[in-house]
């Protein structure tokens, strides 16, 4: 049972590491100092987030598990949530959907500053939209990258930032926006393996409206705009250098959408696997490297 609840919540290497990026990125731009970070309640906001991702995936699953069954990559996960039971993995969303709620509610209270438990409240409200019909923004063109990268990228920022000060500024929504936008690249990007099962099951995705190449084109276009939106906040916030440097970290996301492309044909699909053990890694430690940028830059 524990493997199946990994699979479905898609917890495999290295993707852990990019939901707790995720969680964290909003309360290390609004610290001073690392220590801030374990005093209470910033972890509690921290926390908030952490199931958020993982509950959409465990949603998602349940929803697409026929889908899932047609994809080659994702047949693992499909027979997962039918041994676990299609209502057992969607109650279980809920329930960490709730717990990340009740943990931003208590952290608004304590701080008197609602907009951490309202953000929580808008990401749990995209993860239902871009699941459950009549909306399915899963089917609705850019809605689809553009609700991964807000709900995954942009509002867990804004929680864990909230939890820590009251006030955002230009330069870091500037980064926030780049971080979020660059999540929203890579979810277009992974439209991309999942055409086939898509396509077999009358979801109408970019990636099946249009085309593997084509989307994988999207992709790039839509990562790069986070490095230029990364660079101009972490310009007006940090030395030169420290911007450089996120501006480098930023473009490896784009590196990493653009080595897929060639040979990418309808006909001849990436494996999802493959690309999340291969071109992942460095992805994963340029998230790393942005949220511990703030503290090295002081």
């Amino acid at each position: 049972m524990s493997s199946d609840l990994a699979r479905v919540h898609r917890l495999e290497y290295p993707l852990p590491v990019h939901y707790a990026c995720y969680a964290v990125w909003g309360a290390a731009y609004a610290v001073t100092g690392v220590r801030q970070l374990v005093g209470l309640p910033i972890p509690l906001a921290v926390v908030a987030n952490l199931p958020l991702p993982v509950a959409m995936n465990c949603l998602n699953a349940a929803v697409d598990v026929r889908t899932d069954a047609e994809t080659a990559d994702k047949r693992g996960s499909a027979a997962a949530v039918q041994r676990l039971g299609v209502r057992r993995v969607v109650w279980w969303a809920a329930i960490e959907m709730a717990g990340s709620l009740a943990l931003a509610v208590v952290v608004s209270v304590w701080l008197g500053r609602w907009l951490v438990a309202l953000s929580v409240a808008l990401i749990i409200a995209l993860h239902v939209l871009y699941n459950v019909e009549p909306v399915r923004l899963k089917r609705r063109g850019l809605a689809n990258p553009l609700t991964l990268g807000i709900a995954f990228g942009f509002l867990p920022c804004l929680v864990s930032y909230y939890a820590v000060d009251a006030h955002v500024t230009m330069p870091l929504l500037l980064i926030f926006a780049g971080l979020g936008a660059t999540v929203a690249g890579r979810a277009l990007w992974w439209m991309v393996p999942d055409r086939a099962g898509d396509a077999a099951t009358g979801m109408t995705t970019l990636a099946v409206r249009y085309g593997a190449r084509r989307t994988v084109i999207a992709s790039c276009v839509l990562v790069a705009i986070g490095p230029v939106l990364l660079g101009w906040g972490l310009w007006l916030r940090y030395p030169p250098i420290w911007a450089g440097a996120g501006i480098v970290a930023g473009c490896v996301f784009l590196v990493g959408q653009y080595v897929v492309l060639p040979g990418i044909s309808d006909r001849k699909l990436p494996s999802s696997v493959r690309l999340r053990r291969r071109n992942m890694t460095p992805m994963m430690l340029a998230n790393v490297f942005l949220a511990a940028l703030p503290m090295l830059a002081r």
